[in-house]
């Protein structure tokens, strides 16, 4: 059998085991070492963001926001209701409501017009929301922060899926009071597990180090006077991370690529749509997302599977979990539709060119 194609493999840049063997010679093998301080610098460099932190997880990076920003229990925080559930349950954590807003047809991202009209209708002011960048492809960030700054609400973005992706040149995640990567398996820039929180209040990132290392005090002997967590990236995973990031724009025009090898193949079929790109942004494109209008997307994943290739229905919206079943949203059935005809195809970078015509043409004998 043909070895598998996976929907975003670990792509190795070449000077990871290079940086793990001189972390394992200074043996600071724990969450502190140079190799976590580089992985910020090289986070910020990239991102021209201002102050960066290294965390076990995209999901704590939001956790200590939320708790930065003081988000508390009953507070209603909005968020894409299109989305992975690492985005929202961080609200769950400080006890807090969530309300979910539904994505336009123009980015499949969260709506600014439904955004605007719950802000403008609702009876309890939302304290925050989390902004997710789906697939690596920006929302309309200008329309949503300007929204945000009016109703005096905080703005966190979830980029986990989107680093290297920009919005007329400014990259996801700078926009907001913060913003999170994501270092997991499967992203464009991978450290096993991890994630980076990052914002331009110096002060925030401060707090945020003091809570995601045991909110333990200055003091010779361990103080305590809040709690904390514990929180921090590993120097090991730091380091591969530091040799990802030599690499991370490879790796974006690489993705962008495979891309347009798909659209290329299949931009003759009429009932195929790919997920759009607003004027003005780059997106990282980390999945190749697109929808049939007719065919059932089980049919076109099981012949893919047949053939030893990977594909997944694009992410079932938040308020159609069972867990959100007495959720507040603000819906208008784009997501809901996305979702019912949704598909997201191989888009590993060590693929080829030929990779991508013989997926597409199990594709083409599929919908046939």
């Amino acid at each position: 059998m043909k070895k598998r194609l996976f929907l975003s493999a670990p792509h190795m840049g070449g000077n990871e085991l290079k940086y793990i063997n001189k972390v394992f010679e200074s043996n600071y093998i724990a969450p502190l070492g140079e190799y976590v301080n580089k992985f910020e610098d090289s986070i910020k460099e990239y991102t021209r963001s201002e102050n960066a932190l290294a965390l076990n997880s995209a999901t704590s990076a939001l956790h200590l926001a939320l708790r930065i920003l003081g988000i508390k229990e009953g507070d209603d925080v909005l968020a894409s209701t299109f989305t992975f559930i690492g985005s929202v349950s961080a609200i769950l954590y400080q006890k807090a409501n969530p309300v979910f807003i539904d994505s336009d047809k123009e980015s499949w991202n969260i709506s600014p017009l439904l955004l605007n009209e719950y802000l403008n209708t609702c009876e309890k002011k939302p304290k925050a929301l989390i902004l997710t960048h789906l697939y690596g492809m920006s929302a309309d960030i200008e329309k949503i922060t300007a929204i945000c700054k009016e109703h005096s609400i905080f703005l966190i973005e979830d980029a986990a899926e989107s680093l290297g992706a920009t919005f007329n040149g400014k990259h996801t995640g700078t926009f907001g009071d913060f913003g999170v990567y994501s270092f997991n398996g499967n992203k464009i820039l991978t450290t096993s597990g991890g994630g980076m929180l990052v914002s331009a209040n110096k002060e925030h990132i401060k707090k945020a180090m003091f809570y995601s290392t045991q909110a333990r005090e200055d003091e010779i002997f361990y103080e305590h006077v809040e709690y904390g967590y514990n929180y921090r990236m590993s120097n090991v995973l730091a380091a591969i991370g530091v040799a990802q990031m030599e690499v991370i724009e490879d790796r974006v025009l690489k993705k962008r690529e495979i891309f347009s090898w798909y659209k290329e193949c299949l931009e003759d079929i009429e009932e195929i749509t790919f997920m759009p790109e607003l004027e003005g942004t780059r997106g990282n494109r980390w999945l190749t997302a697109l929808t049939f209008e007719h065919t059932d997307y089980n049919k076109v994943m099981n012949a893919l599977n047949d053939i030893n290739v990977e594909s997944r229905p694009l992410w079932k919206p938040m308020h159609l979990q069972p867990l959100f079943k007495d959720t507040k949203s603000h819906l208008d059935g784009t997501s809901e539709a996305l979702f019912n005809h949704g598909l997201c195809v191989a888009s590993s970078t060590i693929m080829t060119k030929s990779d991508v015509e013989y997926i597409c043409k199990v594709i083409k004998e599929s919908l046939e």
